[in-house]
């Protein structure tokens, strides 16, 4: 009986302690609904966050480029920019060549030898003046007179000219008309081409502002051929002429692409 209400002493302690133990730990139990809320709400506010930072990234860069293309877009290319103003000039060179020179542009002529024109041989060691052709010259605020170029636009200007000469016995014996004329000595023949300026600050008087030519020892029996062309650049008044002298002006080939004369006006 003692054994026996000592075991149910025991029993009754160990029960005790059981629930003690139990009663002890149940708030580690208890806390296991508060931890799982909090954990699931920081791991929330975590994606959120990480969305969020994602989306304002990707926003700035969507931003960043846009303003790349848009600081970029005046830029264009070097060889775009600069064919354009190209393509205009020449658009407008090629409306400009359609219309009549206008009164801004500058003064210029250009004058080829007038054909049909005969010189004697008598005076071959005199220099004589040019005549140059008048219907298909071109002249632009400048005159023409008696084989003169007239100025009429004070500035400085660049002056040129060309001269060619040429000889063989059938051009003169068909020109002459004549079959059995002997022909021209021309084994020593001086061609000189000479430019002069008339200056209406010095009464006209003429200076020499070119000199070309050669003496040539050509053959009688075949085609002789030579040019001469000059050019440079002065200052000219209003009033002020141009003309050209050569010797053996007879000998003088006609084509107006071999001898031509003429000035533009480069600036004030």
């Amino acid at each position: 009986m003692a054994a026996t209400h000592s075991e149910y002493r025991g029993y009754l302690r160990n029960t005790v302690d059981m629930e003690a133990a139990q009663h002890r730990f149940h708030p580690v139990q208890s806390s296991e609904p508060t931890y799982r809320p909090l954990l699931f709400g920081t791991l929330a506010v975590m994606g959120l966050l990480q969305v969020a930072s994602s989306v304002a990234i990707l926003l700035h860069l969507t931003g960043y480029l846009q303003e790349v293309d848009l600081s970029t877009a005046p830029h264009r290319p070097i060889e775009e920019v600069q064919t354009e103003p190209v393509l205009n000039a020449l658009r407008d060179t090629r409306k400009n060549r359609r219309c009549k020179p206008s009164k801004e542009s500058l003064p210029s002529a250009h004058l080829p030898i007038k054909t049909h024109q005969e010189y004697s041989k008598k005076g071959e060691k005199k220099a004589i003046t040019i005549d140059w052709e008048e219907v298909h010259a071109y002249r632009h605020k400048m005159g023409y007179q008696k084989g003169k170029l007239l100025v009429m636009e004070s500035g400085f200007y660049y002056v040129y000219a060309k001269t060619c000469f040429r000889y063989y016995t059938l051009t003169l014996d068909d020109s002459s008309g004549q079959a059995g004329t002997p022909p021209v000595d021309v084994s020593n023949t001086q061609l000189i081409q000479y430019v002069f300026h008339e200056s209406i600050k010095q009464n006209s008087k003429a200076v020499l502002l070119m000199k070309a030519g050669s003496t040539m020892r050509w053959n009688n029996m075949s085609y002789n051929m030579y040019c001469a062309q000059q050019g440079r650049g002065v200052r000219l008044e209003e009033g002020d002429a141009l003309y050209v002298n050569v010797s053996n002006a007879w000998m003088l080939d006609p084509a107006g692409d071999g001898t031509y004369f003429g000035a533009i006006k480069l600036g004030n």
